[in-house]
């Protein structure tokens, strides 16, 4: 019986490994997403003598989120690779953050990513607000709110689950 408890746990403890398909694919996703981020660059230095000034701030808005979203898709391939599957055998001076990010300050640091994306939406949305009607904009509004409230909500759980560890 303890022969089969052990090989039932070598295959839980392998399986960590199917996650590095997935971690795989955000590299591929982000490959992509740098074309799609290229060609919008692209298309703003070919506008760049059209653009009014609000029209420019839009333009960069989407190349910030953009940055913000890509920044996101590599914290969690790295972190979530160091946490769950292997720790980096490589990881030099140049990568000071490898090995500084747990579960927990993920969570953290993805909501606060999430928070600076809808932000910046949100943005952009209000700097277009003839496109929009009386709704969307108050459901744009209460979207963002709520990443904002489920943020902090888990800062104030992590500090809490932080204190509880120490004592």
């Amino acid at each position: 019986m303890k022969s089969l408890e052990l090989l039932v746990e070598r295959i839980i403890l392998s399986s960590r490994w199917l996650l590095v398909i997935f971690y795989l694919g955000l590299v591929a996703a982000l490959g992509l997403y740098g074309i799609s981020f290229m060609y919008k660059l692209a298309k703003i230095a070919g506008m760049v003598f059209v653009y009014d000034d609000a029209q420019m701030i839009l333009a960069m808005l989407g190349l910030i989120d953009a940055a913000l979203v890509a920044s996101l898709i590599v914290m969690v391939m790295i972190s979530g690779y160091e946490n769950f599957v292997s720790r980096f055998d490589e990881a030099d001076a140049e990568v000071s953050f490898l090995g500084k990010l747990d579960a927990g300050s993920l969570k953290i640091k993805v909501a606060s990513s999430i928070v600076a994306i809808s932000s910046i939406h949100l943005l952009q949305i209000f700097l277009n607000t003839q496109q929009y009607t009386n709704q969307q904009l108050m459901w744009a509004t209460i979207m963002h709110l709520a990443f904002v409230v489920s943020a902090v909500l888990l800062g104030y759980l992590e500090q809490i689950m932080t204190g509880l560890k120490k004592k």
